[in-house]
């Protein structure tokens, strides 16, 4: 039988591939609405009612759902000046106040995108000419950021060659 530590790589990775899959999907989706929208503007004159709204929205939730692939897989945008001039043990220490400082801002970041989500929630607030909920797109980011910061904390606390 399996014990728990065995099975936490599966989850892991069923996880990935599951927000990797939605990542797709939106993309998709942005691609085949702003390829409708430009063939039925120029050859109907007849756009995609709401396009601009969608492709927002859309877009929105495609950033926000790879932000923890992004982190989980230790490819945002690094300027590592001191890494020739420093030795491993500084190395590993410039490694964890980076994920750090990206843990607390990303918690930051989740803690007032949730506040708007409420705000948003009470309000009712709504886009313009389709009256899409806008609420759910806060409470994506809120998520996203929240389980991108913890990625982060956990990336620094593994030594270089597991994070």
């Amino acid at each position: 039988m399996a014990s728990h530590h065995d099975q936490e790589p599966n989850r892991q990775s069923r996880l990935t591939a599951a927000l990797g899959l939605l990542c797709g999907l939106l993309l998709f989706g942005l691609i085949g609405l702003t390829c409708v929208d430009v063939v039925t503007r120029y050859w109907f004159n007849a756009p995609v009612n709401g396009a601009f709204e969608l492709t927002e929205l859309l877009l929105a939730a495609l950033i926000f759902a790879a932000l923890p692939l992004t982190t989980g897989a230790g490819q945002h945008v690094e300027v590592d000046l001191l890494a020739g001039l420093s030795g491993p043990r500084l190395q590993r220490a410039m490694r964890w106040l980076a994920a750090v400082v990206a843990g607390v801002v990303l918690f930051i970041l989740a803690w007032r995108l949730a506040l708007q989500g409420l705000r948003l929630s009470e309000d009712g607030a709504v886009t313009n000419s389709l009256a899409l909920p806008l609420a759910p797109v806060a409470w994506l980011a809120a998520l996203s950021c929240a389980a991108s910061g913890l990625i982060a904390l956990l990336r620094g606390a593994l030594p270089a060659d597991k994070a």
